[in-house]
């Protein structure tokens, strides 16, 4: 097939489509999985069946194939062998790496460190496109407020402005400035919408959530991502209002390809067109077709329901071709755009996969994300960081030794056990001694097929030995968490406690020596209530990749002086989740003056209201002082603009970073507000006593809110502005618009 050349993509895209049959535009929008069903429900496998659809191009993009060879052979049936020659987009779950592996989404949103996970994105991106990959499901851009959902770790956090910016930087890291260079590949925004608010943090639950929430908190990082280019939008597995969000008109037409206007395509998540049967929104697969086509589904992920459906219903008339037009242009202008109509095997290079793919280059980067990423909790006494020499260090746990778990989640590309282990991390400082005791396993195995870690809830026999060396050591440091498999899609938990015998092994250590340092490797907030009481410093690690026990070990010792802050709210127990900063303040938000035994009020009666950590906490192996908050003007109009600025001083003697984080609460508005709201931050380093002038602006768009009918509005009236190192922040200033 020959196109016009020296025209337009679209002119190019209108040329093609007017020379397909129905058939063969329905292919586009079907989407088949290569080998293997490795991120859902396993169908029965029909090869002969795609192999068939395939040939007749009846396919319009395939996942789970990988790698410069087998990328190659799928493309050249695309190619050479339909009537039409259309190459496939191949998508792939780059989430978090390809084979070298950044820490998890969630522990890179800790960073706060925009240029870095940009960074990090884009050495996925070039690893991916170098093994025949062109489209990766990524970034996940889902708010959520609840660590039992175990997707937290593939997103973000909690909060919709730090949300959108790590959304933005990571959709900029993947599609680079050029999507047709052979480095980048086309990202896709997911779970629209609101997946996060799953009740009870139950994987492919129900969300149920009112509009206020939905379009201030859930789609503000969806479109974020749409502004910064994002060329695709996956769909969601989750009801809304009692329509599945494959079906849901109003998100898919009127919200995002209508006011956002958003010309990339939208494709389903793993058969969810199929499940909205189950769901009880559609009586068949027929029926199916015909919601999700209408409502905005551009592409069927391995339900088989658009390609035996579609183009029946338009033959029938039930649906317009119009409409099957609309998602096939939106395919084919992407396909334009990663350049695969110049070169279907621009990214089946054997040589370029062979270089770029676990480069010495792309192990430093990933190595400086993971060190931005750690969050220090506490460090009673100047604990941390480490000795260099003359100590004895008991390093336990078997976390600590496990080269596997600390890769996490969402890793199908990479090879097993090549994570670097805390214990060689620390191996690499040879000044004092260093003697490791495993305490207990976590985990007694792992199923083949799905993943999921078997946990250690019984055997103690370890214990003795751990505990014998703890107590001969000047120092401790025990690594324990969750294993890396414990977190991610399917992976829900109603106790985010340390999993198995490990609280037990914590306590026991500490019996005999309490100078402990305690390391998480974990993929969602914890409620770690015990340690926070008793351990004198606690290292927030996550899991951080490839390179994290060089990470840890580097933070340990000094030579990174820790920066992250939580983008997560950590809980005191597993009973105040969902917990948020950004909450409403009540109509009786504190007890009566008067009588405080009076119960009548908004509060647990076995718990404090307050956090564990709050949102943007963590501290430093120095400290900063805030002063001297200021506002240009304590008036202006509405749509004027407030200057902010502040003093930030490095009180201690060594450099560091800190993230200075602007809220702002508006005191009375239409839609009741939060009692504070992220609107700003920046990320800055200073020398051991400098200080630094901080600006922020607020103007338009930081001082309004999205109404009930979705509509952003700013309104006159009152604000307190709040400056600080983390959600907590006392400096304080007022303001009135008019």
């Amino acid at each position: 097939m020959e196109l016009q050349q020296n025209t337009s993509t679209d002119q190019k895209v209108a040329s093609l489509l007017a020379i397909m049959t129905i058939e063969e535009k329905v292919g586009q929008m079907n989407q088949y999985n290569g080998f293997w069903e490795v991120t859902g429900p396993s169908q029965k496998e029909d090869k002969a069946r795609k192999y068939e659809h395939l040939r007749k191009g009846w396919v319009g993009s395939m996942l789970s194939v990988r790698g410069a060879k087998e990328v190659r052979a799928v493309q050249k049936i695309a190619v050479e062998e339909t009537r039409l020659g259309i190459p496939l987009i191949i998508g792939f779950d780059v989430i978090h790496g390809y084979k070298t592996l950044s820490p998890i989404p969630l522990a890179e949103a800790a960073s706060w460190d925009m240029e870095a996970i940009q960074k990090s994105a884009s050495v996925a991106a070039a690893e991916a496109a170098a093994s025949g990959i062109n489209w990766t499901f990524g970034p996940m851009v889902d708010i959520s407020r609840d660590a039992r959902w175990g997707r937290v770790m593939e997103g973000a956090g909690e909060d919709p402005f730090l949300g959108s910016k790590v959304a933005a930087a990571r959709v900029k890291g993947f599609q680079g400035d050029d999507l047709s260079a052979v480095n980048t590949i086309a990202a896709c925004a997911k779970h629209f919408a609101a997946y996060g608010f799953v009740e009870a943090g139950k994987e492919y639950n129900t969300a149920d959530i009112g509009t206020s929430t939905l379009h201030n908190i859930a789609l503000p990082p969806f479109k974020a991502a749409v502004e910064a280019g994002v060329r695709t939008l996956m769909n969601s597995f989750n009801e809304l209002n009692g329509i599945p969000l494959t079906g849901h008109t109003y998100l898919q037409r009127d919200i995002l390809k209508g006011e956002w206007g958003f010309n990339g395509f939208v494709v389903s998540d793993w058969a969810s067109i199929a499940e909205m049967i189950p769901w009880g929104h559609a009586k068949d697969k027929r029926e199916a077709a015909k919601i999700a086509a209408t409502a905005g589904s551009d592409m069927d992920m391995e339900g088989f329901v658009y390609v035996e459906e579609l183009a029946g219903l338009v033959r029938d008339g039930v649906i317009e071709e119009a409409l099957i037009d609309d998602a096939v242009r939106r395919i084919l202008r992407l396909k334009f755009e990663l350049g695969l109509f110049d070169d279907p095997y621009k990214y089946c290079d054997k040589v370029r996969e062979k270089e770029v793919i676990g480069s010495k280059e792309n192990r430093e980067a990933v190595l400086d994300i993971a060190k931005k990423s750690i969050v220090l909790l506490k460090n009673e006494n100047h604990l941390l960081p480490l000795k260099k020499e003359g100590q004895k260090i008991a390093l336990i746990g078997s976390l600590a030794a496990d080269k596997n778990s600390p890769l996490g989640s969402w890793r199908i590309a990479s090879d097993d056990h090549t994570a670097v282990s805390v214990l060689e991390g620390m191996q690499e400082y040879t000044g004092n001694t260093l003697v490791y005791k495993k305490g207990a396993d976590l985990s007694i195995g792992e199923t083949a097929f799905t993943q999921e870690t078997i946990i250690n809830e019984t055997d103690k026999s370890g214990f003795d030995e751990a505990t014998e060396a703890a107590r001969e050591a000047d120092v401790v440091v025990m690594v324990l968490g969750e294993h890396g498999f414990q977190t991610g899609e399917g992976r829900s938990r109603t106790n985010l406690q340390l999993p198995g015998v490990q609280q037990d092994l914590l306590e026991a250590v500490y019996k005999v020596n309490p100078n402990i340092v305690l390391v998480l490797n974990n993929g969602r907030p914890l409620a770690i209530t015990w340690a926070h009481e008793h351990i004198p410093a606690i290292v927030e690690a996550w899991q951080l990749g490839t390179e994290s026990g060089r990470a840890i070990a580097q933070v340990l010792y000094g030579d990174y002086n820790p920066s992250g802050k939580l983008p997560m709210t950590f809980p005191r127990n597993v009973g105040q989740v969902p917990i948020y900063y950004n909450r409403k303040n009540t109509g009786r938000p504190f007890p009566n003056s008067d009588d405080p035994q009076n119960v009548f009020w908004t509060h647990y009666s076995d718990v404090d209201n307050s956090p564990l950590y709050p949102f943007g906490y963590g501290l430093s192996y120095t400290q900063f002082s805030y002063k001297n908050l200021k506002l240009d003007r304590h008036t202006t109009e509405v749509g004027g603009k407030i200057e902010v600025t502040v003093e930030v001083t490095n009180t201690g003697d060594r450099g560091g970073k800190e993230v200075v984080q602007l809220y702002v609460r508006d005191l009375v508005g239409s839609v009741t507000r939060p009692v504070r709201e992220l609107k700003g931050f920046e990320l800055v380093e200073l020398k051991a006593g400098e200080t630094k002038t901080i600006r922020f602006t607020l103007d338009h768009a930081s001082l309004g809110f999205y109404n009930n009918d979705g509509q952003y509005v700013v309104e006159p009236g009152d604000f307190k502005v709040f400056v600080g190192g983390d959600s907590n922040a006392t400096l304080s200033a007022d303001f009135s618009l008019h």
